[in-house]
């Protein structure tokens, strides 16, 4: 599978790229977690950079503008054809930005699409109207959560406190702190969007499945 990497600025404590069949972009400040990785786009208004990258790779973006740096990273992917997106660098500092990147795995996810976030030792996503698998190597806590005012038909299988059919609100956290039970995990929605957030302690390994 392509994957899109989109590396922004903020806290990385972690970075693995898998380049087999890969686009990198630097967002911003994302620039300076690459070190000896070289970037395929660069893109950005530089304020977190500092400078703008007098590079031909290099898209400037205004300052004042609609979308997060992040946000149109993202969007070159897609018009190059990517559908699974990895973001380093998008998690922790600033929560609206968090908040902003997690809503853009939603968007992704109702177009089809799948984004990954990576931070803090966890790794989030989300879908709209799918099932996600988790491989029974994972261990530690899953969290689900209704992206929307409610998700209908929510299952969740092989976890600890499994659900069958149920409609999560947005207000109510039902679906926070579930744990691994050592099997297959299976999380599903007939209608709705979930967001997904589990502890991931091989990121290597998760990414290198991903790329099979």
């Amino acid at each position: 599978m392509s994957i899109c990497y989109v590396i922004g600025a903020g806290e990385l404590p972690l970075l693995y790229i898998n380049s087999e069949a890969s686009l990198i972009i630097a967002a911003d400040g994302g620039l300076n977690h690459l070190k000896d990785i070289e970037p395929d786009i660069i893109v950005g208004d530089f304020d977190s950079l500092g400078y703008i990258p007098d590079l031909a790779k290099t898209v400037v973006l205004p300052v004042e503008k609609d979308v997060t740096d992040m946000k149109y990273a993202v969007a070159l992917g897609e018009e190059k054809g990517f559908a699974t997106f990895l973001l380093y660098g998008g998690v922790g500092g600033r929560p609206d930005h968090t908040f902003a990147n997690i809503a853009l795995l939603c968007e992704l996810a109702e177009k089809g699409k799948r984004g990954y976030l990576v931070g803090d030792g966890f790794i989030t996503t989300a879908i709209c109207n799918a099932a996600f698998k988790i491989q029974k190597k994972a261990s530690g806590t899953v969290s689900v959560f209704s992206a929307g005012d409610m998700a209908e038909g929510v299952t969740l299988n092989g976890l600890k406190y499994p659900l069958n059919d149920h409609t999560l609100t947005f207000s109510t956290p039902l679906g926070v702190s579930n744990s691994f039970i050592g099997e297959d995990a299976e999380i599903s929605v007939k209608n709705g969007t979930l967001i997904i957030m589990w502890e991931e302690n091989n990121l290597k390994e998760f990414i290198d499945n991903l790329c099979l």
